[in-house]
């Protein structure tokens, strides 16, 4: 496995990351890698990565050399499915939020609700055991936790009003990660960030987290978008992610 060059690095090897998931569960991980990110999810929020405990254990044998990327990060799975309640077996029916109380309907409330909950199901029923039982920190505290934002997953589209539950969906997502004092950023591409969540305020909670940017399709290409804008105002690049011999790799911007 050739390593990437990093820019301002004359020499890092390995200094390439993976991010592996449960479509990975029945191949052999990569054997050196710098960092890892491992899919809490097994593609949809409410599922579990069936060999997350497994992945965590491999994630942590990573070797660290990058500065400034944890040898073991995570991310989650992502989605609004606010316009599909009557097939949604888990949408909140209550809850106190920025946006007011949440009734149990497609409002901007009940979608920071679900994220939220979305969230703590993710630490609390998947990562915690799993963590536990592969012998690694199982503390939220110590992980990055990045928000796949993705068009593949269900997501409110065609007015403004849906793009705001979008973002009170991930808003809720990041503030229950921040209340247990984890890091946390999101990842996309411009596109696909642009079509589900739009533009973020200053004052989300979401302005000013790093950003994971998809879509590159070589070494150089992810290197390159070191350089491109980030996800959200007052964040800034940290990964960028291409794809060689059906592996997401990773470049570390830092």
């Amino acid at each position: 496995m050739a390593a990437v060059a990093l820019p301002g690095i004359a020499s890092a090897a390995p200094a390439v990351g993976y991010d592996v998931s449960h479509p990975q569960c029945d191949e052999e991980l990569p054997r050196e890698r710098a960092f890892a990110v491992v899919g809490v999810n097994g593609g949809l929020s409410t599922r579990a990565n069936p060999c997350l405990q497994e992945q965590l254990t491999w994630a942590w044998e990573s070797s660290g050399e990058v500065d400034g990327q944890p040898r073991a990060q995570l991310y989650l799975n992502t989605a609004n499915p606010g316009q599909l309640l009557d097939e949604v077996t888990t949408w909140p029916r209550s809850g106190a939020t920025p946006y007011g109380a949440c009734d149990g309907g497609n409002s901007t409330a009940c979608s920071w609700q679900y994220g939220w909950e979305r969230a703590q199901n993710s630490v609390l029923s998947f990562f915690t055991p799993a963590a536990r039982a592969a012998r690694v920190d199982s503390q939220p505290s110590r992980y990055v936790w990045w928000l796949d934002v993705e068009t593949m997953n269900t997501w409110q589209y065609g007015t403004a009003e849906a793009a705001d539950r979008n973002r009170a969906t991930l808003e809720g997502m990041a503030a229950y990660l921040l209340s247990r004092d984890a890091e946390v950023g999101v990842y996309s591409t411009g596109r696909q960030w642009g079509q589900i969540i739009g533009e973020v305020d200053d004052d989300s909670v979401l302005a000013g987290l790093d950003s994971w940017l998809a879509g590159s399709v070589s070494a150089a290409q992810a290197e390159a978008a070191c350089a491109e804008d980030p996800l959200v105002a007052d964040g800034e690049v940290a990964l960028t992610q291409y794809v060689r011999d059906d592996w997401d790799r990773n470049v570390s911007c830092r």
